[in-house]
């Protein structure tokens, strides 16, 4: 039923905006979505759990690093990272937020970890941010740009791996195209995020901001005071757990494992004797406090999708959509871009959504006469658009993990909104531009 991804995604929106817990949104959406496809909420809920484990994988990664964040937290390396931050950056909130954009950018290409790193740099750097008031929804907005932007437009690392599959899913509907003129096409659609960047760090949220009170409850200590700053010298601890972070970083380049990555990492800490084996149910522990919610999530996720899939209600919605669209190349490649966003924000994987709306859109491109680059510019902007701004991406969950440490960042209002208004809106504009163009 057409109708079932719109309403499901709705109800994610609407409950996730008033607060609700996001893993009770996605249930909702996931069971709204199965009852209006004919399916009893005792199937729903199957299609739900049989989904889940497409993204265990996922999850046990999330768990991982966060234990080996807190192990490294633990040697007493990031105490040192910070007082050289405090040091050199002082109160410049917008060289700040820009470095922060730069490092999360070379985690899609250069050192291509995804979002590995954050849990690692953020939360020692939250005691940095609450001294200089800097708007925690700025590093957000940072953040999630390092985590999009490059895969979109640079064919290497994770984008090269995008890029891939946009062509093996265009070649599979009888379009042929290349890598290097699917980067071409997303070049435009890709310098809407820049501008949506430059408007978030320089206009709004530029200001001061106090930092909100903690959340004892979900509290982590990564902070140190300036006096521990300061006496923390780097030691043998401080060179092994160096080492340690090295072979994680290799490990994931060369064999694409997160999970192997991590537990490779965490293990060398408790080799290397950096944590002593007796703290190793309380570094466990402390990292899943970190991120397993957010592992949660990226589960029930999974299982949406499941449903969304399995009822073919993606693939209905396009179909119903095709029957009105006429022959109107601007009209077609708004409405193409607009089921996107709503596919996307649902699903929340613009790698797992390319290939269903590849499928979808190329005959109804193909059709209405859009040239092969314009149709790669469509479905790589319609799968990139609502992987920000979604509470199920990794796209917000990474930055929110990271963020929200201690407590004081919000994954909807201080993550998905800010990242949906600066991303969403500059890539619908630039990809619907794009396709027109090219």
């Amino acid at each position: 039923m057409a109708a079932a991804v719109i309403m499901s995604v709705l109800v994610l929106t609407i409950l996730s905006l008033l607060r609700v817990n996001v893993i009770i949104a996605i249930l909702a959406a996931g069971l709204t979505a199965g009852v209006m496809n004919g399916e009893s909420l005792i199937a729903s809920l199957k299609l739900i759990t049989d989904g889940m484990g497409e993204q265990a994988s996922v999850a046990l990664s999330y768990i991982l690093l966060g234990a080996f964040a807190v192990a490294i937290n633990y040697s007493g390396i990031t105490t040192i990272l910070v007082g050289y931050l405090v040091r050199v950056l002082k109160d410049m909130r917008t060289l700040t937020v820009l470095v922060i954009a730069g490092v999360a950018s070379l985690s899609q290409n250069v050192v291509p970890v995804h979002i590995a790193f954050i849990p690692i740099l953020i939360p020692p750097l939250l005691h940095l941010f609450d001294r200089m008031k800097l708007d925690r929804r700025a590093v957000a907005a940072a953040l999630t740009f390092g985590l999009k932007a490059p895969y979109v437009m640079i064919p290497v690392g994770f984008g090269l791996i995008f890029h891939q599959t946009i062509q093996e899913s265009m070649d599979s509907s009888g379009l042929s195209i290349s890598i290097t003129e699917i980067a071409q096409s997303l070049l435009i659609p890709g310098s809407g995020m820049i501008v949506g960047l430059l408007i978030a760090i320089f206009y709004t949220y530029r200001r001061k901001r106090e930092p909100l009170e903690s959340d004892a409850a979900h509290e982590i200590n990564f902070a140190a005071s300036s006096e521990k700053t300061k006496s923390v010298r780097f030691n043998w601890r401080h060179g092994l757990t160096l080492i340690a972070i090295f072979v994680t970083l290799f490990i994931q380049a060369f064999y694409e494992n997160l999970v192997l990555a991590a537990l490779a990492g965490l293990i060398l800490m408790f080799v290397f004797k950096v944590i002593p084996f007796k703290q190793g149910d309380r570094v466990v522990t402390d990292g899943i406090a970190m991120m397993g919610t957010i592992a949660f999530v990226m589960l029930i996720s999974g299982g949406y999708a499941n449903v969304l899939t399995e009822t073919e209600s993606v693939s209905s919605l396009v179909d119903a959509s095709s029957e009105y669209i006429g022959d109107n190349q601007a009209f077609i490649a708004f409405v193409l871009l607009l089921l996107g966003l709503v596919v996307t924000m649902g699903i929340g994987s613009s790698f797992a959504t390319v290939p269903i709306l590849a499928a979808l859109f190329v005959p109804i491109c193909f059709s209405a006469g859009f040239s092969p680059m314009a149709t790669a510019a469509l479905i790589g902007t319609a799968g990139a658009l609502g992987d920000a701004g979604s509470p199920a991406s990794d796209s917000t969950l990474g930055p929110t993990s990271g963020l929200n440490a201690d407590g004081r960042h919000h994954h909807i209002w201080d993550t998905c909104v800010p990242t949906f208004i600066h991303y969403n809106i500059p890539l619908f504009i630039f990809g619907w531009a794009a396709s027109l163009i090219l």
